[in-house]
């Protein structure tokens, strides 16, 4: 499991992206969090652990949760 800091969130698209402690990005959509966190509620700087899976754009992040 990562852990990074959500970067940036774009509320009426539905995604956003996070940085994860090694620096690399990696974007996620609405349904990859769970319900510790409320989408419409992220502004950034929120701290969250997350697992990388493969997409047909490259890595993203899923089952992002609070830390």
């Amino acid at each position: 499991m990562a852990t990074g800091t959500i970067k940036k969130v774009v509320s009426d698209r539905g995604f956003g992206f996070i940085r994860a402690d090694d620096e690399k990005e990696y974007f996620f959509h609405r349904n990859s969090l769970d319900s510790s966190l409320d989408f419409d509620r992220l502004v950034g700087g929120e701290t969250v652990e997350f697992e990388i899976e493969q997409s047909p754009k490259g890595p993203r992040a899923a089952r992002v949760h609070g830390a």
